[in-house]
């Protein structure tokens, strides 16, 4: 309470409750960046459902609420209510395509779902179905790229702004610690080219299913590849003749997460092509340039838009996977490119400016 009243104007973030993804992105790091204000003009706080008994006080102290993707519900509607019947304004901020009930079935495919399962039917329309309801209860809605943006603004008729996502102190100090340790080596490496597949959810099967073919073949074709997947999604039997050379590490924190970030040369970024997946945002891509990893990723909107193919990163389409990994990995051409990458910030104080 005492750093949302800091300031001259107040900013409340809602999310139901705290998480490593999206509660981290959408009111953590913006709470951050916006304390950060020297003049005192801004200060932000945020809250969960937990801490309900104390809404009244938030309600008060707060001059503008932010909803961060989440479900209508009775609480929802009556903090909406408390803060309407005193002129201020709400609005909702989302990163993901998850409001409009007519894509259900798309995203359920993207997702790998179970379409033959009434109850994950039953889930994902409610899902969206409560997430779209409380959207609409806003005055304005802020999302992370253009793409999404406009889904948004058809969808709900709402004005919409784009706040792309960026990286917190935490991250940023780590991972400039790591990059400056990378440049003092001279971007030294032993003779190996390794490829890392980083997953934050069990959701991105189908996503990583698209390269496997080619690293299959890349694994056979040069003995100096290997491949660290991190995160829920396992390597698969395919690749088990591999051996060693394919290791898994458990989902980590999103700090130590850089550090094995920057262990490999090239951070795979595979997308299926659809509309839901050219709403995600390019934060893959940017937690990787800062510890001097180049990254390849299919053409989605986003990536795109943050990559400019064969400078700062490479777009692959699903056929084209095989081409950029077989790049000669000399310590020299490494090394450019890592530090091509590593002059990419995505810093709070500039994403705002």
């Amino acid at each position: 309470m005492k750093t949302l009243a800091s300031g001259k104007r107040r900013v409340a973030y809602f999310y139901e409750e705290p998480n490593n993804s999206t509660f981290r992105y959408r009111a953590y790091n913006m709470a951050q960046v916006l304390n950060d204000d020297k003049n005192g003009d801004v200060s932000a706080s945020f809250f969960f459902l937990r801490d309900w008994a104390r809404i009244d006080e938030i309600v008060e102290l707060a001059d503008v609420l932010v909803i961060c993707r989440s479900r209508y519900c009775h609480r929802i509607n009556h903090l909406v209510m408390k803060f309407r019947l005193r002129g201020k304004r709400v609005l909702f901020d989302i990163d993901d395509f998850v409001f409009d009930s007519s894509y259900a079935h798309l995203i359920m495919n993207t997702l790998d779902e179970d379409v033959s399962d009434p109850d994950r039917w039953d889930f994902w329309f409610s899902y969206i179905g409560r997430m779209g309801a409380a959207l609409r209860m806003c005055d304005g809605a802020i999302t992370t790229n253009g793409y999404l943006a406009d889904k948004l603004a058809k969808y709900s008729g709402l004005p919409v702004s784009v706040v792309p996502n960026f990286m917190n102190k935490e991250q940023l100090d780590y991972s400039d610690a790591i990059f400056r340790h990378k440049q003092e080596r001279e971007f030294a490496r032993d003779e190996r080219i390794h490829l890392g597949y980083f997953s934050g959810s069990p959701s991105h099967k189908l996503d990583y299913a698209i390269i496997v073919p080619a690293i299959e073949s890349l694994l056979a074709s040069d003995p100096r590849i290997e491949l660290m997947i991190v995160g829920y999604i396992e390597a698969g039997p395919v690749l088990s003749k591999f051996g060693d050379r394919v290791k898994r590490q458990p989902f980590h924190d999103y700090v130590n997460l850089q550090r094995l970030i920057s262990t490999v040369e090239f951070n795979l970024m595979p997308l299926q092509a659809n509309d839901f997946t050219n709403c995600k945002s390019e934060l893959k891509y940017f937690e990787a340039a800062v510890v001097g990893a180049m990254s390849i990723a299919s053409p989605s909107h986003t990536y795109a838009a943050a990559i400019r193919d064969g400078e700062n990163g490479y777009l692959a389409k699903a056929q084209e996977w095989l081409s950029p990994c077989s790049i000669p990995s000399d310590s020299g051409h490494c090394g450019a490119c890592c530090g091509d990458c590593g002059m990419v910030s995505w810093r709070g104080s500039d994403v705002l400016r």
